[in-house]
């Protein structure tokens, strides 16, 4: 598919603010979407290649979380967890992919319609010019965009020698917070994120508290509830008058069986409705 590419300078108004703020930001940017979700509040998301199940799950309900609270989520577009923070923000608003290639090649090619998707429904960025391929070098060097461009990072998932520490250290040299989501400590793709908590990180636990800390007012429930099917309402409705449950007691007091359960509750936890701790469900405030 062909896109318009453009190309925005330093010393052009419509040039990110956050970014021109680091102390070496791309002269020029190529783009491809909406140049102007550059300038919202934005968060990166990014983390491991190698994803487990847990990652993709915490990479998609974060980033559906934040861009349905209009906060713009931008990663790197690589497989794995980058991937999937594209995927979970599209589902609820906007998110921007940071290329170490130029716009008009796509790194992995198996993202080519997930690439389609930003450029019609987002914006896809990069300091490369048309035709420049990718390599060891382009990588890191992009990194210092994606955290250039947010008010902070979530690493999600990172193993010991991940890119996505580069990210976090960028991120940390520009004065940004930096978050990580804590993970299982005998998984190799949990060191990183795990050290990154140990040497003074933000352990992101329950995920709406980022939305506090970026003082960004967390939408109604009622008004959240405005997409929710009939079973899933019926289940939140349950858990809001009862303050805490367990999936038991739901399943008991609905009648219904543990398998249709425990779906409806992880809609509603990638939706940002509800959280578990030690077994328990509560509403998301």
């Amino acid at each position: 598919m062909n896109r318009k590419i453009n190309m925005v300078a330093i010393r052009d108004q419509a040039y990110p603010k956050l970014l021109r703020e680091i102390k070496d930001p791309p002269e020029v940017l190529y783009y491809s979407g909406d140049l102007s979700l550059a300038s919202r509040v934005n968060v990166a998301v990014v983390g491991t290649r190698k994803a487990t199940s847990y990652g993709i799950r915490a990479a998609l309900k974060l980033s559906e979380m934040l861009a349905g609270h209009d906060v713009v989520v931008t990663s790197g577009m690589a497989s794995g967890i980058d991937t999937y923070a594209h995927k979970g923000a599209l589902k609820a608003g906007k998110t921007i992919a940071v290329l170490g290639s130029g716009i008009d090649l796509c790194t992995p090619a198996s993202n080519r319609s997930l690439m389609e998707e930003i450029s019609e429904k987002g914006l896809l960025v990069s300091e490369y010019p048309p035709g420049t391929h990718a390599t060891a070098y382009t990588f890191p060097q992009r990194n210092r965009i994606i955290s250039g461009l947010s008010a902070a990072t979530v690493i999600v998932e990172a193993g010991i020698s991940s890119g996505a520490l580069i990210t976090a250290e960028r991120a940390a040299e520009q004065g940004r917070e930096v978050y990580a989501v804590p993970a299982d400590i005998d998984r190799i793709c949990s060191i990183g994120a795990n050290k990154l908590i140990k040497e003074g990180a933000m352990p992101l636990i329950v995920l709406e508290d980022l939305l506090d800390d970026l003082n960004i007012r967390r939408k109604d429930l009622s008004q959240r509830k405005k997409n929710l099917g009939t079973a899933e309402i019926e289940v939140l409705n349950l858990i809001e008058t009862s303050g805490e449950v367990t999936a038991g007691d739901l399943c008991r007091r609905m009648q219904k069986q543990p398998s249709e359960i425990n779906g409806i509750l992880t809609v509603l936890e990638i939706k940002g409705m509800v959280y578990s701790f030690m077994g328990k469900i509560f509403i998301a405030k």
